[in-house]
């Protein structure tokens, strides 16, 4: 009785999750991939890195989610004379009480939007991330544990690189996905200016997911079965980026300086889950992990100076190892 109300609460869960792309869709234009990717993260407690051009509507799109999914929200624009304290929250003195107390920062919400994280300097990086690392905060001698859920997006302008500070590959390492984000077709740009002119457009959405909802669904993807030939399979795959050769690629030898990390392992593993769950099923497919190979891996593939000549990136060389390395059964 108690496996088939658990079967009903997580098709109950399915639906709602479908619902809440077609709620952000009353205010955003065609970014149900990164909508996918973004609940990826949060239902798998991995923090995800956004990279485009301006105006493709990540702000809003991460706003809008959390207005969905009745999140506190928090947008941080990220500029080379923000502090540690800015971020995290300071010390302040009471003089009524003649005593200091703390002021939190904006780090305490649930979802975080670092807006361009690259324009500030290491020390604000490095207070982002270790929050990130250990969902906690030290603000004086008091340790503070964050709210969970707890999701970071950084945004990250690949256009304009003057006067920003690129974060060192060991701290790109620990978002669990880089997602380009990409220009809207035709269709969808009419659709987004005509929606967008509109002076008295609606931008009102309803609450799909409560904060129960969000840990429940993360209990059930965890429940998800991956056979011991897949999990082997993403082995391989993290594998090939680091000895290509191997793997019958020898070509990618001169352009890999470092292959995947082991996060790359264990964040493919927990985003195949995740996406075998949306797509309604309790098994892994090999088409769940090719689905997000490329945003799992493509930030954490160090190329030379050789790749940058011969305009090679690091989502060919996946592209190439996807198509390359067998499952075996």
């Amino acid at each position: 009785m108690e496996e088939t109300v658990s079967n009903e609460l997580k098709q109950e869960h399915q639906e709602k999750i479908k619902r809440v792309f077609d709620e952000v869709g009353k205010v955003v234009v065609g970014q149900d991939y990164m909508i996918n990717r973004l609940l990826i993260g949060l239902f798998t407690q991995g923090h995800v890195l956004l990279e485009g051009v301006p105006g493709l509507a990540k702000t809003l799109t991460v706003n809008t989610l959390a207005r969905v999914l009745h999140l506190d929200f928090q947008r941080i624009q990220f500029t080379p004379d923000l502090l540690p304290a800015d971020l995290i929250g300071t010390m302040i003195y009471n003089q009524q009480k003649s005593e200091f107390e703390v002021k939190k920062g904006p780090i305490f919400a649930n979802i975080i939007l670092a807006d361009e994280v690259n324009r500030s300097p290491a020390k604000v990086q490095s207070a982002l991330l270790e929050s990130m690392q250990e969902k906690q905060v030290t603000i004086g001698e008091t340790t503070f544990s964050l709210d969970r859920p707890f999701l970071v997006l950084a945004t990250q302008n690949p256009v304009e690189q003057e006067g920003t500070y690129p974060l060192p590959e060991a701290q790109v390492d620990r978002f669990m996905m880089k997602v380009n984000v990409d220009y809207p077709t035709k269709k969808q740009e009419l659709e987004i200016m005509l929606r967008m002119s509109d002076l008295n457009f609606n931008d009102e959405v309803n609450q799909i997911l409560s904060k129960e909802d969000i840990f429940a669904i993360r209990d059930e993807i965890n429940q998800v079965n991956i056979s011991s030939s897949l999990a082997q399979y993403i082995v391989e795959l993290v594998f090939a980026t680091r000895d290509p050769e191997v793997y019958g690629m020898p070509q990618l030898s001169n352009y890999i300086q470092f292959g995947a990390s082991p996060r790359a392992s264990i964040n493919l593993n927990l985003a195949a889950k995740a996406a075998a769950f949306f797509d309604k099923r309790d098994y892994v497919l090999p088409e769940d992990i090719k689905d997000v190979a490329v945003d799992v891996m493509n930030h954490r593939l160090l190329l030379n100076y050789e790749a940058e000549a011969d305009s090679v990136s690091s989502q060919e060389i996946l592209n190439e190892i996807l198509n390359k390395v067998p499952i075996n059964k």
